[in-house]
């Protein structure tokens, strides 16, 4: 893998949001997030803090009708600008891992940045909402953001029964897994992660 900055910046303008981002895989963990739901821009600003990412978001979305959309379009936007800064993806580990406790709850998240998009969620979140953030949303996130960065995303939770705690176990082990997988690797650098020579 060259020296170029691993950064993207992205747009999704549709009639329920508008979505801008820019990330950088390899920046410092900070994070300007404007979503239009507090809950969603914690979470988005625990993922950046452990995965060691810098990302800005803008999104203007029709929350006078609920979340939905809005995490939907910023998970998409997220996931193409993943993509779009990993290029080729030569020289990364591919893969990574993260047993995430935060307090009562353990969340187990496993990536392949594959090119085949996949996700295998187990989660009992024991509350509907979680402030005005309706808590089945996570799954749609990582849905979403799977779909469009193209990878394989496992997700369990082994146990927990605060339902922030258990959404932000998720977000701080895909964070810290999704480090892991980007981070280079210096033994292959300049190799494709796979015997296909292709991703």
């Amino acid at each position: 893998m060259d020296n170029a900055p691993r950064k993207a910046a992205r747009e999704r303008l549709t009639k329920e949001t508008q979505v801008q981002l820019t990330l950088n895989l390899d920046g410092t963990g900070r994070a300007d997030i404007a979503s239009g739901c507090g809950f969603l821009d914690h979470m988005l600003e625990l993922l950046a803090a452990h995965g060691g990412f810098d990302l800005n978001i803008v999104c203007h979305g029709d929350t006078a009708v609920d979340y939905h959309h809005t995490t939907e379009d910023i998970a998409i936007t997220l996931g193409e600008a993943m993509a779009q800064a990993l290029g080729d993806k030569r020289g990364i580990n591919r893969y990574g891992q993260q047993l995430l406790p935060m307090d009562e709850a353990l969340v187990l998240v496993a990536v392949d940045i594959s090119g085949r998009a996949y996700l295998g969620y187990q989660a009992a979140i024991p509350a509907a909402k979680v402030g005005d953030f309706d808590t089945e949303l996570a799954e749609e996130f990582m849905q979403a953001f799977c779909r469009s960065a193209g990878l394989t995303l496992h997700i369990r939770q082994l146990a927990g029964h605060n339902a922030h705690h258990i959404i932000e176990a998720m977000f701080k082990g895909l964070g810290r897994a999704l480090r892991q997988a980007v981070a280079v690797d210096a033994a292959n650098a300049g190799r494709i992660p796979s015997t296909k020579g292709v991703i």
